[in-house]
């Protein structure tokens, strides 16, 4: 009998009810592009990130507290904020000692959910800080839940990648009978030398290049560790693991 942790990975929101996140860590991941910007901002020197659900409620929060409201449906600027969901946006000379109040479509309502279901401890993940991730799993040696954020709760091909990519790195340390991560990182394992060329296919790729023109978003978005801090949830917002807790 193994005495390792179990690791799932759950492909769309619609599907988190179905796991236990009471004893786990659940990694929220919305590669294109909630958890790269979260990321990105912490790394960049960002107080924190507090992430919200709704549009009002970023406008709201961020007028309290002196912060940056920030966010997207859609994929585009929400309409009442002056900041979107790209990790390029948030350079050290902008955000450093601030706080970014973050609404999105897809990243920010599934780590609500994961709170809503008891998670046991929630951080955050994408290519940008994939090593500060996959070394916060094995060091924890709990349960983990690889929570794929999807697109309005349908299936999505980055977030999985990136399921497969942590998995790729943490297997030997976890149990894994679970068809959804055996996929992922089959997945990763034909890509992962040329992750670019395979987002090219993908649908959320067409929505943000052909739109809005956004492939430097995207290169990054896939680029391992540019942003390697590990984005942790405690007490309402998300601070830099190691720091505070």
């Amino acid at each position: 009998m193994s005495n390792k942790p179990s690791l799932h990975t759950s492909l769309s929101p619609a599907l988190l009810h179905l796991y236990d996140l009471s004893n786990s860590v659940v990694v929220i991941i919305d590669v294109f592009r909630a958890t790269s910007t979260i990321a990105s901002a912490l790394f960049n020197g960002a107080k924190s990130v507090i992430p919200v659900d709704s549009v009002p409620k970023a406008i709201e929060i961020s007028k309290q507290i002196d912060g940056i409201a920030a966010g997207e449906r859609d994929g585009k600027l929400a309409e009442g904020l002056s900041y979107g969901n790209s990790p390029l946006e948030y350079d050290r000379g902008f955000i450093e000692n601030k706080i970014l109040v973050l609404t999105t479509t897809n990243g920010t309502r599934l780590l609500h959910m994961a709170l809503d279901k008891n998670a046991d401890t929630v951080v955050t993940g994408s290519f940008p800080n994939l090593s500060a991730v996959c070394n916060f799993l094995v060091a924890e040696k709990k349960n983990v839940i690889l929570g794929c954020s999807g697109w309005k709760d349908r299936f999505n091909l980055e977030d999985t990648l990136f399921a497969g990519a942590v998995i790729h790195q943490v297997k030997k340390h976890f149990e894994i009978h679970c068809d959804s991560s055996l996929m992922a990182e089959a997945m990763y394992a034909k890509h992962k030398n040329n992750l670019l060329g395979f987002a090219s296919k993908m649908t959320h790729y067409h929505r943000l290049v052909e739109r809005f023109g956004l492939i430097d978003d995207i290169a990054f978005c896939l680029t391992p560790d540019v942003a390697n801090v590990l984005p942790y949830y405690k007490d309402g917002k998300l601070i830099i693991g190691g720091q505070n807790l």
